[in-house]
């Protein structure tokens, strides 16, 4: 039996991090809400959730076929997040009309129509937390890769969207990973960038990481980062995994997980 335990800025959330981490679906789990957490504006201020997710043995049900009858394609309500009086209407029910599947595409025309829906629905909601935020220019366009999208954003407050640090971006991100999945076909990784900021980030922290691995190497003391987002780890992982001088680890716990650079000399 498999058990794993996430935080994030609600319960959804943290339920969704371990899901993708287990690669199953919530029928699969048996949810433990350890923590309800505490709701903030775009994940500041919040105390996060905590959730304990087992896995569980379900039987598949057999799968005909043909699909005989229409199908009728739901999108589920968008969890709210407080924002402003705004955006307290933000979660609204949007029931998509009944398709009639032509024989030998379901699967096909299923994912297309349900994947359109669920990156609608968060192109919507990313536009309303804007609003609430006193932006309203936001321009957003989507690009699909597999199971990768990227959704960018184009705004004069481009400032505002991204943060300090790309702490704003990174929590709309993490709503847009949680809204798209809530009604996509299958798990989609999900990326919320505004102009060229993450290449930006991307280079800064590769730069950072050649600094900082010099000093652990010149010192001979280890040398720790600032705390950063997953990903944002990984990028400095990934530019020192050549080096033979040096060796990376992350500790501490999220949202407060950093980096370590040790010299193995």
């Amino acid at each position: 039996m498999t058990r794993m335990t996430r935080r994030g800025t609600t319960v959804e959330i943290a339920i969704s991090s371990a899901l993708a981490a287990l690669g199953v679906t919530r029928d699969e789990v048996e949810v433990e809400v350890i923590n309800q957490g505490k709701k903030g504006f775009l994940g500041f201020g919040a105390k996060q959730a905590e959730v304990a997710v087992t896995m569980i043995n379900v039987e598949e049900p057999s799968v005909p076929e043909k699909v005989a009858m229409p199908v009728e394609v739901k999108i589920e309500p968008v969890i709210e997040v407080p924002t402003s009086e705004q955006t307290d209407s933000v979660a609204e029910e949007v029931t998509g009309e009944s398709v009639e599947i032509p024989e030998g595409k379901e699967e096909v025309e299923i994912e297309e129509l349900s994947d359109e829906a669920a990156i609608e629905e968060t192109e919507h909601y990313l536009q309303m937390i804007a609003a609430g935020m006193g932006i309203e220019d936001l321009q957003i366009s989507n690009e699909i890769d597999g199971k990768y999208i990227t959704y960018q954003m184009e705004s004069a407050k481009a400032a505002l969207l991204i943060g300090k640090r790309g702490q704003t971006l990174n929590a709309l991100q993490q709503l847009a990973q949680l809204i798209t999945n809530k009604s996509a076909s299958q798990f989609k990784v999900v990326r919320v960038d505004v102009g060229d900021y993450r290449e930006r980030r991307e280079q800064s922290l590769e730069q950072l990481a050649d600094r900082m691995a010099d000093k652990a190497v010149r010192t001979g003391k280890k040398v720790q980062l600032e705390p950063m987002a997953s990903y944002e780890r990984k990028i400095i992982h990934n530019a020192l995994s050549r080096r033979l001088d040096i060796e990376t680890y992350s500790e501490g716990s999220d949202p407060h997980r950093y980096l370590v650079i040790e010299s193995i000399r």
